[in-house]
């Protein structure tokens, strides 16, 4: 399963620079609401170790879901995370590192379509190594922008981008809104030059850009005005105002300004 390696590479392009920080930096507050590294690092290894459980023992996922508070990133889901896990700083970076590692060798040969359960309805495994990527990503981005470091892309993230378009119905369905009875046609560059494309093109309402930014925007890691994305139509543009490819409560995109790198 192709997914479990880039979510592999993907948690190893941050580990590379988590591993040069003084003990100091991991309680640094980056702009994802304030959280600190270790908040980032702990949230993604007790989400990897849930996904590991739901494949491993769904009964003992099940009962650690409904002790676990509402989910939402200002509820008391950070608290309970960080009580659950105990580890900091470079002993955090190493359960998490083996962890994830462990994961990608087991899940690599699994049936993309086996199913498993999760917080919302139950998923592929396939899609899970996907979320679990996009959280690796998305929450990465925070860190890289706290130590003013340029994160190199690789078309891996067409997984993320891909979820993003899935996710166009969510987008709406999560602020409560109809979902539009057309997509707005996507193109978007990738980090290799390669031009992916979703949608149908003969329309008004259109997206276009760099995949990476596009990611940025639907995993809510920067605010539209905050890219070069070309948007067009009124669905378009409520869409990227508000789009959303996480499960859980409506989020608010960050304001232009302030997700913007170091």
């Amino acid at each position: 399963m192709e997914q479990a390696g880039d979510f592999v590479d993907e948690s190893e392009t941050l580990s590379a620079v988590l591993e040069e920080l003084d003990a100091g930096h991991w309680d640094r507050a980056t702009k994802f609401k304030q959280w600190t590294i270790n908040d980032i690092i702990v949230h993604l290894h007790f989400w990897n170790r849930a996904a590991d459980l739901s494949l491993s023992d769904p009964d003992r996922f099940a009962e650690k879901l409904e002790q676990i508070p509402e989910i939402g990133v200002d509820s008391g889901l950070r608290a309970y995370e960080n009580a659950d896990i105990r580890e900091r700083g470079p002993d955090l970076l190493a359960a998490w590192r083996a962890l994830y590692r462990d994961m990608g060798r087991r899940w690599a040969l699994l049936d993309p379509k086996t199913r498993v359960k999760w917080a919302g309805p139950d998923m592929s495994v396939r899609t899970s190594m996907t979320a679990r990527q996009m959280e690796t990503w998305a929450h990465g981005q925070a860190i890289f922008d706290l130590l003013g470091t340029q994160r190199v892309e690789h078309d891996r993230i067409r997984n993320i981008v891909v979820l993003g378009v899935n996710a166009f119905g969510w987008s709406f369905k999560v602020h409560g809104r109809d979902v539009p009875d057309t997509m707005p046609f996507v193109s978007l560059t990738a980090p290799s030059g390669a031009l992916w494309t979703y949608g149908e093109a003969d329309q008004d309402n259109r997206i276009s850009g760099s995949a990476v930014e596009f990611a940025q925007v639907v995993t809510q890691t920067r605010n539209i005005a905050d890219t070069a994305l070309e948007v067009h139509g009124p669905v378009a543009t409520l869409w990227m105002a508000e789009a959303q490819c996480f499960a859980g409560p409506p989020e608010t995109p960050p304001a232009p300004g302030t997700r913007v790198s170091a």
